[in-house]
């Protein structure tokens, strides 16, 4: 581990501790750049104070399960949505921790917006794209509504969205 770990207060190890047992990830990485980025710590060495505590803590980090993507659970997320889904769409996003991955989304057309449904990450060494599309046919195939995923076989997140139009 780096020596940036000695520098944060007891109190603020506390708390990344507590975040890492809980799988809070981004919520330590946070707690840490706040802390030492005085000093001078960037947010990619306090995504590695962060790293070592979770490999320091190991099987204690009660790890957050992913979200189910069979059709029974999907069609009960999308069930409870507050508003009718027009459209199940797949979205690129990604951040430092997870690198890229997938949202799946209802769109909703009354109320409009969105509701989401699942985050699809690398799965069984399966591209999150291809995991992604999957449930998604399947779900918009169960509801009678489309399915639009621009870009499943690239990351982008600035793939053109759905629209009623289309």
């Amino acid at each position: 581990m780096s020596g940036w770990w000695a520098y944060l207060e007891e109190r603020t190890r506390r708390e990344v501790d507590a975040d890492v047992l809980r799988d809070r990830r981004l919520w330590a990485i946070r707690t840490v750049w706040r802390a030492l980025r005085p000093l001078g710590l960037g947010l990619h060495e306090a995504e590695r104070v962060v790293q070592a505590r979770y490999e320091a803590l190991g099987d204690q980090v009660q790890r957050t399960p992913p979200d189910p993507l069979d059709l029974p659970s999907l069609a009960a997320v999308a069930a409870a949505l507050p508003g009718r889904v027009a459209a199940v769409e797949a979205l690129w996003d990604g951040d430092t921790v997870h690198d890229w991955f997938v949202l799946l989304v209802a769109v909703l057309d009354s109320p409009e917006g969105e509701g989401h449904l699942a985050t699809v990450y690398h799965r069984c060494g399966l591209p999150a794209g291809a995991v992604a599309a999957e449930a998604g046919r399947a779900l918009a195939g169960h509801l009678g509504v489309p399915f639009h995923f621009e870009s499943p076989d690239l990351p982008d997140d600035e793939a053109p969205r759905w629209r009623p139009s289309q």
